[in-house]
C-alpha cells in the first residue's frame, strides 16, 4: 500500500552542518519535500567525516541523518555562486533551514530579511546555539555543551559520580524537531494568508525545553533536582533493578500498579503499609522501598520476572543493548529498519506512519555535490 507523501510539493534548502539542521531537513525530506543540502566544495558537511565507521563513502552517522536529500556543492565565498543560490531560493524554494555560525548568513546576505525582502512567502528557520539575546549570544554551541549548560547533565547519571551525557544527541535532535514543528505551523499560516515568516529556535532553548518538568518541580519546592540514575523523581517504584542475569526496569506508575506489584512479590501487605500506601508516600520512602524490591528480584533471572510481572499486569521491560533490541520480534514487527533502494544498507526510518504506511527510504545520503545542477539549472 502506498500513500502520498504529505510535503511532496515543497522545495527546501538546507544550509546545515552537523546534526540539528540536517536532522530537521531530513524529517522534511522523509515527508516528501525535495531537500537540497548546500555544502562547501571538497569538504562538505563536517558530519561526513565523523567516523569510523564509514559506509557508502561517508560516516555512518552522516548517512543516518541525510538520506532522501540532494547535495549541491556551492562556494558561498564566491559572489557568482552565492548569487546563483539566492536566485534559486527566490524562484523555486519554499523553506530555508539553517544552523550556520552566528552572523554567517547575514554576512552572505542569505538571511531571512534579505531573502524575504524579495520573496515574502518564504519560510525561513534559524537554529542557533544560545539564542538571539544575552551574554552568550554569538558563541558556538554543540549538543554536549548544551546538555551541560542547560542542566540536563545535572539530573543524569548517579549522584556522587561523574556527570553523564545522555547518549543520543537529544538537544540537536530536539532543535531539529522544534524547527520542523515551527515550519509546519508556518506552512499552515501561509496556506491561509499567503505570507511566510522567520522562525527561530536554538540548542539552548531546546535543552531548556527538556527540563520543563524538573523546572516546575524546582519552582514549586525550591529543591534542586539531583541525578537519580534510572529513577523517576515523582514516581516510586520506577527504576532498573538488578536481577540474577541482568537488569529489568519496573514501573508502578499508580497505586493500583503498586498493589499488583506487591502481590506479585508475595508482599501484599505493602499496599496497606503507611509508608507505601500512596505514590507520595512511596516517593518519601524511596530508598527503603527500592531496597526491599531489589532484595527480592535479585533472586531470579530477567525472563522469570518478566513473565511473572507481565502476567500480573505490572509494567516492566528488560534493559537491552542495541544488538538485543534489533533481535527482538517487536523490532521487526514495527518495521522501523528500512533497506536502501539499492540494497546497499539499512537505516532506521521515520517514527511516523500515514494511513498505516511509513514514509519510504527513497535514496541514500547523497555524495557531495552530486546534485549541483539543480541549483545552477544546467
Amino acid at each position: 500500500m502506498q500513500t502520498a507523501l504529505p510535503l511532496a510539493d515543497l522545495v527546501v534548502v538546507e544550509l546545515g552542518t552537523s546534526v540539528a539542521a540536517p536532522i530537521g531537513a531530513q524529517i522534511l525530506a522523509e515527508l516528501g519535500a525535495q531537500v537540497i543540502k548546500i555544502e562547501s566544495p571538497g569538504v562538505g558537511d563536517d558530519a561526513r567525516h565523523w567516523g569510523p565507521p564509514f559506509a557508502s563513502g561517508a560516516a555512518a552517522m552522516f548517512n543516518a541523518i541525510n538520506r532522501n536529500k540532494l547535495s549541491a556543492a556551492v562556494d558561498l565565498k564566491d559572489d557568482s555562486q552565492r548569487t546563483m543560490l539566492r536566485r534559486f531560493i527566490i524562484e523555486r524554494v519554499d523553506i530555508v533551514l539553517q544552523n550556520f555560525r552566528h552572523g554567517s548568513v547575514e554576512r552572505l546576505r542569505l538571511d531571512a530579511a534579505s531573502l524575504r525582502e524579495s520573496k515574502p512567502s518564504l519560510i525561513y528557520c534559524n537554529i542557533g546555539a544560545y539564542g538571539t539575546a544575552g551574554p552568550h549570544q554569538g558563541r558556538p554551541g554543540y549538543d554536549p555543551l548544551m546538555q551541560a549548560f542547560g542542566g540536563i547533565m545535572s539530573i543524569t547519571g548517579e549522584e556522587g559520580h561523574d556527570p553523564v551525557r545522555v547518549g543520543p544527541p537529544i538537544v540537536d535532535q530536539a532543535a531539529g524537531m522544534w524547527a520542523v514543528v515551527g515550519i509546519l505551523a508556518a506552512l499552515h499560516r501561509r496556506a491561509l494568508t499567503g505570507d511566510g515568516c522567520e522562525i527561530g529556535t536554538s540548542l539552548y532553548e531546546a535543552a531548556l525545553g527538556w527540563m520543563g518538568m524538573h523546572a516546575a518541580s524546582f519552582l514549586a519546592s525550591g529543591r534542586v533536582p539531583k541525578p537519580l540514575g534510572t529513577e523517576n523523581p515523582g514516581i516510586v517504584p520506577s527504576k532498573a533493578f538488578a536481577v540474577a542475569d541482568g537488569w529489568l526496569f519496573i514501573s508502578a506508575g499508580n497505586d493500583n500498579s503498586f498493589r499488583l506489584l506487591a502481590h506479585c512479590l508475595n508482599h501484599a501487605e505493602w499496599a496497606d503499609d503507611p509508608r507505601f500506601r500512596t505514590n507520595p508516600d512511596r516517593v518519601r520512602h524511596r530508598e527503603c522501598l527500592n531496597a526491599l524490591i531489589a532484595e527480592i528480584v535479585a533472586r531470579d533471572g530477567r525472563d522469570v520476572w518478566k513473565q511473572k510481572l507481565d502476567a500480573a499486569g505490572v509494567p516492566c521491560a528488560p534493559v537491552l543493548s542495541l544488538d538485543q533490541v534489533m533481535a527482538e520480534p517487536q523490532f521487526a514487527a514495527v518495521g522501523m529498519l528500512q533497506p536502501a533502494p539499492d540494497g546497499s544498507s539499512s537505516l532506521l526510518g521515520l517514527p511516523l506512519r500515514f494511513d498505516g504506511v511509513r514514509p519510504p527510504f527513497r535514496r541514500r545520503a547523497p555524495p557531495l555535490g552530486s546534485d549541483s545542477a539543480v541549483i545552477s539549472g544546467s
